[in-house]
């Protein structure tokens, strides 16, 4: 090895692993035949893969699984967030790996392309060599974002845009939360391309976007005369920031006991969330900006649910994006989620529901809708039910409860942290029992 290829490698903290190195370019022997070093590198790369899409520790292992089965070896598969350790076993050897991801995303299209790969294994790729093998990996691999930084700061937009008028917001509210949330992820998926670090692209994004509403609400007051009671909107220009994903694959681990995958999964959700509302509450200290109530809209009751039904569509519809689905597959689950997110949002005003318990039912709803979908396209489940039901995420009600930590109204501050709680709850347990009623295999704990 060259000396400069040496230095190159050691920059990165996380080093590349050689997959073709455990093959030989020249063999002609298929994967089944193949030594138990070489059949462990197929499997533990196709877990590796699926991990870094962003999905559960459920999923990976039922894939990993799957390909172990189908070559002949008993593997067990112990999953983090960002790390996976397995064993594997044919009866006369056994080989152990520890393999980790760099950083952790969302990327639902190569998801998506991976169960393809993961079903179609025992007709297709069983029979090609691990060399082939890898190299079709390597095709799925290099499915990156399909959206330049542009589009993904107009999906972002787009979600923070419905957002706001399901929050209660109005048109003032409604744009200037698009120009300043399309602002905010613009930078931020900059940085992610640059491959900042996770806590610098948060309190960057986030201020740039607090920074945006102010100075769009502060022109319109100079130039066009608008009210200041406008101001509340800032909250809903940063919920780009929330990490859906995370919050909800790790209520999905914890309910089939993957207690390491689901407590990583919070925590990483938790320090997003903690450092975005940090920021915010100084944005607005500094901005002297402060989360009031929005102004009261005076709209029909069938003229509110027609513009519910389009925001939520728009929202999930940006979010999906956002993970990296393709227009298709966006459009499905926006779908859904308009259905879902509307029901909630009808139970809340005209049943005296309480939030936490119409949330568990437009999350169930959801799930129920994005299982029929399934059988029909195929899409992967989670690709479907974690955008569909992000917008019902309480992040005004954290920002809300944040801002008050800090300002020590703690009466206040407690009342919204635990509005916010029960209804983050909420969600992924609806997702759960749609999935335990609908998924055969998802019922037992084997």
């Amino acid at each position: 090895m060259a000396k400069n290829d040496y230095v190159e490698i050691m920059e990165k903290n996380h080093m590349e692993i050689p997959w073709h190195d455990y093959t030989e370019n020249d063999s002609e022997v298929l994967i089944q035949q193949a030594g138990l070093i070489e059949k462990a590198s197929v499997v533990g790369r196709v877990g590796l893969i699926m991990l870094s899409c962003g999905t559960g520790a459920w999923r990976v292992r039922t894939s990993m699984n799957r390909l172990s089965r189908e070559l002949g070896v008993t593997c067990t598969v112990d999953v983090g967030l960002m790390s996976i350790e397995f064993n594997c076993f044919d009866g006369k050897e056994c080989v152990s790996q520890s393999l980790s991801i760099a950083n952790t995303g969302v990327n639902t299209s190569k998801l998506y392309r991976m169960e393809q790969f993961v079903n179609s294994f025992p007709s297709q790729e069983a029979h090609l060599t691990g060399e082939e093998i890898h190299k079709r990996l390597d095709e799925i691999e290099q499915i990156h974002e399909l959206y330049s930084p542009v589009k993904l700061g107009l999906a972002a937009a787009l979600a923070c845009c419905g957002f706001t008028f399901l929050l209660g917001g109005g048109p003032v509210e409604m744009i200037f939360a698009f120009i300043a949330a399309g602002v905010g992820n613009l930078i931020r998926m900059k940085l992610i391309k640059h491959h900042y670090t996770l806590f610098l692209n948060i309190a960057v994004s986030i201020s740039a976007a607090c920074l945006t509403y102010a100075v769009c609400l502060h022109m319109a007051e100079l130039l066009l005369h608008v009210s200041a009671v406008h101001e509340a909107g800032y909250i809903c220009s940063m919920l780009f920031i929330i990490p859906g994903f995370p919050f909800i694959t790790s209520g999905i681990d914890l309910a089939k006991l993957d207690l390491r995958s689901g407590l990583e999964r919070l925590t990483y959700s938790i320090i997003i969330v903690l450092v975005a509302t940090m920021f915010a509450w100084i944005m607005a200290l500094l901005l002297k900006l402060q989360p009031q109530d929005f102004v009261a809209l005076h709209l029909g009751s069938m003229m509110h649910l027609v513009l519910r039904l389009i925001a939520s569509f728009c929202g999930v519809f940006g979010f999906s994006i956002m993970f990296n689905s393709s227009v298709y597959m966006a459009a499905t689950a926006a779908c859904i989620g308009a259905v879902a997110n509307t029901l909630r949002l009808e139970l809340v005003d005209y049943t005296g529901m309480p939030s936490a318990a119409a949330a568990f039912i437009g999350a169930l709803t959801a799930g129920l809708l994005a299982s029929i979908i399934k059988r029909n396209h195929g899409y992967p489940r989670i690709s479907l039910t974690v955008p569909s039901i992000v917008i019902m995420v309480p992040g005004l009600y954290l920002y809300r409860a944040i801002y008050n930590f800090g300002i020590m109204s703690l009466t206040e501050a407690v009342s919204w942290f635990a509005a916010a709680i029960m209804i983050i709850v909420s969600l992924p347990l609806g997702l759960i029992f749609a999935r335990i009623l609908t998924d055969r295999t998802f019922r037992y704990c084997s």
